[in-house]
C-alpha cells in the first residue's frame, strides 16, 4: 500500500521531519541501503548515538520510519507506503556533496565489514579443517 494524499495534520509533521539537515541525511542513507542500524549511522555521520536515537524517534513520530529488533539491535528502515514519496523527496538531493560523501563512508565502512567476515570465516574454515584432518 502506498500513501496518496496526506491530510494537513499528518503532512506537516511529514515536511517538518525533512526540515532538519540532520534528519534528511538519515532519511538519505536510508533510502539508499534499505535498512540500518544506529551504529552504523553514528560511524558515517560521525554524530553521538543520542543524536541519531533523538532523530530517529523525531522520524519515527512523523510516521516515515519503522523500526525491528534483533537482540540488542535496532534496525530502521522507511516505511513501505511511503517509499514513493521519498523517492521523489530525495531525487532532488541525489547530487548533494554531503550525501554523496555520507555515501561514499557507508561504502567503505560496507567494504572493510565484508573484508573482515571474510577474514573470519576463512579463519574458522581453517580451524573446522584442522579439527577434521
Amino acid at each position: 500500500m502506498r500513501v496518496k494524499h496526506f491530510n494537513l495534520s499528518i503532512g506537516s509533521q511529514v515536511f517538518k521531519a525533512f526540515s532538519d539537515e540532520s534528519r534528511i541525511r538519515i532519511m538519505y542513507l536510508l533510502f539508499k541501503n534499505k535498512e540500518m542500524c544506529i551504529s552504523d549511522l553514528e560511524l558515517i555521520l560521525e554524530f553521538t548515538q543520542t543524536k541519531i536515537s533523538r532523530h530517529l524517534i523525531y522520524l519515527k513520530n512523523a510516521g516515515l520510519v519503522t523500526y525491528k529488533k534483533i537482540d540488542q539491535w535496532t534496525f530502521y528502515t522507511i516505511k513501505d507506503e511511503l517509499l514513493e514519496f521519498t523517492d521523489i523527496v530525495m531525487k532532488y538531493f541525489e547530487k548533494n556533496p554531503e550525501l554523496i560523501a555520507d555515501m561514499n563512508t557507508y561504502k567503505t565502512l560496507f567494504s572493510n565489514r565484508e573484508l573482515a567476515i571474510n577474514k573470519i570465516e576463512r579463519k574458522n574454515r581453517k580451524y573446522q579443517a584442522r579439527l577434521v584432518a
